[in-house]
């Protein structure tokens, strides 16, 4: 409970300006991109470290629990705060501190938009190499908390790969730096730890970022095809064939029809599915690339193979696949978008299998993903005002997710854990293993105070008392 008291501190910290608790403005901070709800008490918008460090420290005193927020993007109900309390966000802590090209670095601190350390750097020729779909507002700090991925992840990899250095508030209220600007640091990886922790440990106030030189050519191809399976299967052979493009994105039939109707990216409607491949590097390989690529495509039945014939055109065909979210608004009030990785061998089995899952739930189900990891993300259309539609797509977004296990995939390859996947944890790791995630939660927040009941099935968390249970009225 936060009473009135721990709201004039919170002012006394932050300033007026920076507190909110009006009921109005809280339901604007009690939803992710997931389905769960649950409303904070108070959000509070901290200016610095400093800030940061002293509201932790009333929260901890007043045994009040707290979560940090990034820009709210999230699908796996991370930033929901499942024991009320204080929201802490970080959207105001918005600054980009250093740019140092000469070693390719950039220091920034968590509410920095992701697209926006592109934005800064690229007139050197320099950018930013983790892209999620939802790079013009999702935060650096929230790609940190769920090790984000994104399109051209394939070949540079994810968020863990281009962060090299951390500050952080831990839940006692002590501030660690670890890691920096060198290449590697000597000690436990302790980056790599709090990279892709869900929020759950720390409070990350400050990120070295590893910034990459833009390639001299890029080629951006569109493949088309009238079967599915033929595109699944056309993934394992650009692999086979010993290629790596920087991104392959699949949109199925169902998908690509809704994205064309909304951008008129130049997705053909009657296709069952494309593939969008792109490869980059010196100008001679990739033109020999993309003619790899093209006959590996025919190869496996494409009817057409298109290469963007201008930066104009490529742009475009990014646009139908970053705005992808926005077109499916536009058909089904509600989707449910899940993030089950499988092999690249067996994604087009996996697609039969959700096809099936479809009819079985009576729910459709559009496929875009990425294809080249085998980052599946089938998004799951329901009517959440009917009542059952909400349960229906919850459990078939479960059969998915343990079917991707079943085949030596995960539950997550980019949105996290969060709370709408920890009861399925027990389908990936040992009780053994389960015991010690629990321990590295406990050393890190030994009160779970931060971030509570996420990642960790019911049961096996810290301090359960905090977790409160999913009922209707704290869903869609």
């Amino acid at each position: 409970m936060v009473d009135a008291d721990t709201k004039r501190w919170l002012r006394a910290i932050a300033g007026d300006n920076n507190v909110l608790d009006a009921d109005i403005d809280l339901r604007l901070y009690e939803y992710d991109g997931g389905v769960d709800k649950h409303r904070p008490e108070v959000v509070v918008f901290p200016r610095g470290t400093e800030d940061v460090v002293k509201i932790v420290n009333l929260a901890r005193e007043r045994k009040v629990p707290f979560v940090g927020r990034g820009a709210g993007t999230g699908l796996s109900g991370g930033v929901i705060p499942r024991a009320g309390g204080i929201m802490i966000s970080f959207a105001r802590m918005n600054r980009i501190l250093e740019i140092d090209l000469e070693n390719e670095r950039i220091v920034v601190e968590p509410g920095v938009v992701n697209l926006d350390v592109t934005l800064a750097v690229q007139a050197q020729k320099y950018f930013y190499a983790p892209d999620p779909s939802s790079q013009r507002a999702c935060t650096i700090g929230g790609n940190v908390a769920e090790n984000a991925g994104g399109p051209h992840t394939l070949a540079y990899g994810v968020t863990t790969n281009h962060v090299l250095g951390l500050e952080a508030v831990l839940p006692d209220g002590s501030v660690i730096q670890i890691g920096g600007k060198a290449q590697d640091t000597p000690g436990y990886d302790l980056v790599g730890l709090l990279t892709g922790s869900e929020g759950t440990m720390a409070l990350v106030t400050k990120i070295v970022l590893r910034l990459m030189r833009q390639p001299e050519l890029v080629k951006t191809t569109l493949a088309i095809f009238d079967s599915t399976e033929h595109a699944g299967n056309t993934v394992a052979e650009i692999t086979a064939r010993a290629i790596t493009p920087v991104a392959v994105e699949m949109l199925d039939g169902v998908m690509l029809r809704m994205v064309e109707e909304a951008t008129h990216a130049g997705y053909p409607m009657d296709a069952a599915a494309v593939l969008l491949i792109e490869l980059e590097g010196l100008a001679e390989a990739v033109e020999e690339q993309v003619e790899q690529v093209r006959e590996a495509c025919m190869a496996c039945g494409a009817r057409e193979f298109r290469i963007a014939r201008d930066a104009a055109e490529r742009d475009l065909l990014w646009k139908g696949r970053k705005n992808a979210f926005g077109a499916v608004g536009r058909v089904s009030p509600f989707y449910y978008v899940q993030d089950g990785v499988v092999p690249r061998t067996r994604i087009a089995e996996t697609l039969r299998f959700i096809g099936e899952v479809s009819e079985k739930y009576g729910l459709a189900i559009s496929n875009i993903f990425h294809a080249g990891d085998g980052n599946m993300h089938p998004i799951i259309l329901f009517d959440a005002r009917k009542p059952g539609e909400l349960e229906k797509a919850q459990h078939a977004g479960e059969e998915i997710l343990s079917y991707c296990v079943s085949v030596g995939g995960s539950i997550t390859g980019e949105h996290g854990v969060g709370m709408e996947k920890m009861e399925l944890m027990g389908k990936l790791f040992t009780p053994e293993s389960l015991d010690m995630i629990g321990k590295f939660k406990n050393l890190f927040d030994p009160t779970c105070l931060l971030n509570p009941g996420k990642v960790l099935p019911t049961g096996r968390g810290c301090m359960e008392i905090h977790q409160k249970p999913l009922t209707a009225s704290n869903m869609l």
